[in-house]
């Protein structure tokens, strides 16, 4: 392979045949494949997630996303009577929400759905996104209001790559099963391979704490500028708990549940902020100060998720662990297989 320059987008780039994307999870979900790289010796072991355990370092410490997916999918017309899609990208303020919409829409368009739940755009922005306030019965809804109605009538956001539409066994296989504070748009996937049982087991035998980072839409975007330092990283709702700030100020070695609480810890690292929005892009040229050990799923190509990957093993061994993956048919993206980089 020829050198590569790990700070060009074109570096991230990688063919992944289409039936290696996975459309539904393992089942039981826990029986996922594991590839675990071990960076001291440079070793591939493949395993099932099940067997986990065996592969931390003893004395880690864990650090969980705790991060709760609302239906975020939203299906309406607007007074014309056309139809309309509507992605729920991210809280703003108590009543602003930033969405994506499928459907030509301008400052003022009105929007309707069901349980008489009302919309009304305010702001058209360069990202394709859009800012909305939600209303019923011609009073604006705070976030929180907006939740249990959305609940009864959004469906589950599915990544775009998953192509088909959600079902009910969905509300659950794209949740965690310690998800609790709602917010997120997206599954933080490597939690999704945890059982009650197995989060139990892990939680006995090592020191653990959560942070949340509300998962957006912007976790999707692809890096489109030739350099990576260019990309304008997104930003996410985070909060750090108590419980995670004494870890993390602490001097025991550091697993992350997934790239979400990665950027989670490293953002309060570099800022003591407890919470805020955390826009932190973590590269081979911007590696982790403070996590040792990350537990991800397969990413795509040029992602800024697969950018974070390299940051903790570099970027010709991931291609050499993606390469790795491909040949053995693991299966890619949110309902795909684990990694584990101790």
């Amino acid at each position: 392979m020829p050198v590569q320059n790990p700070l060009k987008t074109s570096s991230y780039d990688f063919i992944l045949p289409q039936e290696l994307i996975a459309t539904h999870p393992a089942e039981p979900r826990e029986n996922a494949r594991l590839l675990v790289y071990r960076r001291d010796t440079d070793t591939i072991i493949h395993a099932r997630f099940y067997e986990i355990e065996k592969f931390l370092p003893e004395n880690s410490a864990v650090i969980f996303n705790d991060t709760k997916v609302i239906k975020a999918r939203l299906f309406g017309k607007k007074e014309s009577g056309g139809k309309i899609e509507l992605l729920i990208n991210r809280m703003l303020d108590a009543c602003r929400i930033n969405v994506y919409i499928r459907g030509k829409v301008k400052v003022g368009t009105k929007l309707f759905f069901d349980e008489d739940l009302a919309a009304a755009v305010t702001a058209l922005h360069d990202d394709g996104s859009r800012d909305v306030n939600f209303f019923r019965h011609e009073k604006m809804l705070r976030f929180e209001e907006l939740l249990p109605i959305v609940d009864k009538i959004g469906h589950t956001p599915l990544p775009p790559y998953i192509q088909r539409e959600d079902n009910k066994e969905d509300e659950a296989d794209y949740q965690s099963v310690f998800a609790k504070k709602e917010g997120a748009v997206a599954a933080p996937t490597a939690s999704l391979h945890f059982s009650d049982t197995l989060f139990r087991q892990i939680c006995e035998k090592h020191d653990n704490a959560y942070v949340t980072l509300h998962v957006g839409a912007g976790t999707f975007k692809p890096v489109e500028s030739e350099i990576i330092t260019d990309h304008p990283m997104h930003s996410e709702y985070y909060s750090v708990s108590p419980e995670a700030e004494e870890i993390i100020n602490g001097k025991q070695p550091l697993l992350c549940v997934g790239t979400t609480s990665t950027r989670t810890v490293e953002y309060y690292v570099r800022t003591k902020k407890l919470s805020g929005e955390a826009n932190l892009f973590l590269h081979p040229g911007n590696p982790p100060q403070r996590v040792n050990y990350l537990l991800t799923n397969f990413h795509l190509p040029k992602s800024t998720l697969l950018m974070l990957v390299a940051s903790f093993a570099g970027l010709e061994t991931t291609h050499r662990l993606y390469e790795e993956a491909i040949k053995e048919k693991y299966r890619f993206y949110s309902y795909g297989d684990a990694m584990l980089i101790v």
